[in-house]
């Protein structure tokens, strides 16, 4: 199992400032229902810059923490964020976070639906979209999932270009980067 945590796709941040960041290939592409019950694709964010992280509702050890790190962000990007950046949270016990759970969990990280949208479905094929991005997670006996802690960064054309693994990135080199990636198809 250690072996699929640290197999493709996820790769390091590396790049130094005055270098583009690296190409990973194209972002595995996903459908699944929002907060709203709206059907909502990769495919419908063509054009931006999107940050795809994966969490549950119930989650009281790193989720909280990513979403609340990815709240600071989202507030630091101003304008950009929502038109030309947007941030999609997919969870990992579809089965406990409905869409209303969801919603909840969204308002009480004061993230902006304008631009981030929080994801849930069928759990097979949420367990399918997790494997293709790299992703770890499995139940446990207490009912909660452990999963690796994954955010991962996709320019304007879909494709896969950065992966962070863990929840302590640096916000600002994540804000960077991100803005990095939306200068970059100007």
């Amino acid at each position: 199992m250690l072996a699929a945590l640290f197999s493709w796709p996820a790769h390091a941040h590396g790049a130094p400032l005055d270098k583009r960041l690296p190409t990973i290939g194209p972002a595995p592409d996903f459908t699944l229902t929002s907060q709203d019950g709206a059907r909502v694709s990769l495919q419908d964010f063509r054009g931006k810059v999107v940050a795809v992280a994966f969490i549950f509702a119930s989650c009281t050890d790193v989720c909280p923490m990513l979403t609340d790190n990815m709240a600071r962000v989202q507030d630091k990007l101003g304008t950009a964020f929502g038109p030309q950046i947007a941030f999609v949270s997919i969870t990992v016990d579809p089965e406990r976070d409905t869409p209303e759970v969801l919603k909840q969990y969204a308002e009480n990280f004061g993230a902006d639906l304008k631009g981030w949208s929080f994801l849930t479905g069928d759990p097979a094929i949420i367990r399918e979209i997790g494997r293709k991005y790299g992703l770890f997670a499995r139940k446990v006996a207490e009912g909660d999932v452990d999963h690796t802690s994954l955010t991962s960064l996709i320019d304007p054309d879909g494709i896969l270009r950065v992966q962070y693994l863990g929840v302590r990135f640096n916000l600002e080199e994540f804000r960077g980067d991100l803005l990095s990636l939306l200068e970059e198809s100007k």
